[in-house]
């Protein structure tokens, strides 16, 4: 039994489609698995895993374009010409790719850091070619283009080993601060992920109607947990600076 060309055509290039998505999976899971025992850095396996992607995606379309008899040679050419004329158009998704190259070459910041750019935080889940996404600390998603980073400047919360931790405090004036000054080093050093060095150190800011206002700061190694421990050490100084009420005797 003799198959009609036209189907004989559709079947091919639905196997070549199924061949191709299975290809890209095998591939993926192949990489991920070779960049995990060779602990090779989630960035690079992400942007190899995306290289491979659009390879496949180009080989597939090439390979039903000759099924379907389309001469690809004068449709690369037209391409070409065409290519020039919305070269301008496309000329952010180039920046885009260009600019996740440097990032990637330089290693300023890998998935799985905690980045900062235009007021925006959060972690970094993904890097791909045109975009990197995050998410922020309340569990949404932040897609910025990879040309923000050459274009604005960036921080990165977790490049460092140990990081410092800053605690914004008031001592009434009612406290002798020459006496409660040790006591607030001493509670703040004493906590369990405090780093002996640098020590603990108190800077005084300017005195008001309130009080003395000065920054508590102790480092930590580490740099992910600050804002959890910024609350740990706000809780620990809290009783420190609680203020006598006026004719209450101390025990």
């Amino acid at each position: 039994m003799q198959i009609d060309p036209m189907l004989e055509k559709v079947i091919f290039s639905a196997i070549t489609l199924i061949g191709s998505y299975i290809t890209y999976e095998v591939l993926s899971h192949f990489i991920k698995r070779i960049g995990t025992r060779l602990e090779i850095d989630l960035t690079v396996i992400q942007v190899l895993k995306e290289i491979f992607k659009y390879t496949i995606i180009a080989l597939a379309i090439t390979i039903i374009l000759n099924t379907w008899g389309v001469n690809i040679g004068p449709l690369i050419l037209s391409l070409g010409i065409v290519g020039i004329a919305v070269g301008f158009a496309a000329r952010d998704t180039l920046s885009n790719f260009i600019s996740g190259m440097f990032i990637l070459a330089e290693k300023s910041f890998r998935v799985g850091d905690t980045i900062e750019i235009t007021g925006q935080r959060g972690k970094v889940k993904k890097m791909g070619f045109r975009v990197t996404t995050m998410t922020t600390p309340d569990n949404k998603v932040i897609t910025v283009p990879n040309s923000a980073f050459s274009k604005s400047p960036y921080l990165n919360f977790t490049t460092m080993t140990t990081r410092r931790v800053d605690l914004k405090i008031n001592i009434p004036y009612s406290l002798d601060l020459e006496q409660v000054t040790p006591t607030l080093l001493n509670a703040a050093g004493s906590l369990p992920w405090a780093c002996p060095k640098p020590k603990p150190k108190i800077l005084i800011k300017e005195l008001d109607d309130a009080g003395v206002k000065a920054t508590l700061s102790v480092w930590t190694t580490k740099p992910q947990k600050v804002g959890e421990y910024k609350t740990k050490l706000a809780q620990r100084v809290k009783g420190i600076l609680v203020e006598e009420p006026e004719g209450k005797e101390k025990n």
